[in-house]
């Protein structure tokens, strides 16, 4: 296991083959600021070149409250523009990326922070965890690809809803609206994440990285050119030398069928 790196903003981790990304500034509950971005995406890039699967974390008791307002009040408009692309540009890498990441969150889960979960293929949060987009009553909207990437996932109604009222979410309410795929008890959302980060890990890497660059543009396509592309990207994946050990393990019976979840 290689000990944890810091930049001061963020901690790198690599435990096996899954990097371990957190945001560090617990005394901000990990705002995100320009620095902060920069930290994460050279950690993204870093964890996309050495692990097969990674987790996105916040030190402390919060995963990250958002958008670092103190840096951004002072902001000229053209610099908050380019501002809100690097953002894009940063949490691309992990939608549309070279290997699948794990928002483990806790606490607060406010504006940039529910951006950045947003962008992960699985998001965990623990029973306490609480979801808000505070932009209207700041004046404000998002920025970091919340209103395509959080509006696709939970609705663009329940996203407005969200903004112009101020309402915050609980985790059990969130995930029944679409945001989160699991909830778990108070200080397990961590290792839920890094459980389902390993398991991940063991997957081709051919088809982990056809479900993280075919999906999300398959969504925006028509039907008929959906199709079209899921068959290129099926055969693409089947023609592999992995895929084809793998499906002959299958038939030779090296290889588990798939199993009832253990609570139906």
């Amino acid at each position: 296991m290689d000990q944890p790196a810091s930049s001061g903003l963020v901690t790198y981790e690599l435990r096996g083959q899954v990097a371990i990304i957190g945001l560090d500034r617990p005394e901000k509950r990990n705002a995100i600021s320009d620095r902060v971005v920069a930290a994460l995406t050279e950690a993204v890039v870093r964890a996309s070149s050495e692990a097969k699967a990674a987790v996105l974390t916040g030190r402390g008791p919060h995963f990250c409250a958002g958008l670092d307002l103190a840096e951004h009040v002072e902001k000229p408009l053209i610099e908050a523009v380019k501002g809100s692309r690097t953002w894009h540009r940063s949490f691309d890498l992990i939608e549309r990326g070279a290997i699948p990441f794990v928002a483990a969150m806790q606490g607060a889960v406010v504006g940039g922070g529910f951006e950045l979960a947003a962008a992960a293929q699985i998001r965990v949060a623990e029973s306490g965890a609480f979801f808000g987009l505070p932009e209207g009553q700041r004046g404000i909207f998002v920025g970091g690809g919340g209103s395509v990437r959080i509006a696709r996932l939970i609705g663009a109604h329940r996203m407005a809803d969200m903004m112009l009222t101020g309402r915050t979410v609980g985790a059990a309410e969130m995930e029944r609206w679409g945001g989160v795929n699991y909830v778990t008890g108070e200080g397990e959302a961590l290792d839920k994440a890094v459980a389902l980060a390993e398991r991940m890990a063991e997957n081709a890497e051919m088809s982990n990285y056809a479900v993280l660059n075919a999906l999300p543009r398959i969504r925006d396509m028509s039907s008929e050119d959906g199709l079209f592309v899921e068959s290129i990207m099926s055969a693409l994946t089947t023609a592999t030398p992995e895929a084809e050990a793998r499906l002959r393990a299958f038939l030779e019976k090296r290889a588990g069928k798939v199993e009832a979840p253990k609570d139906a």
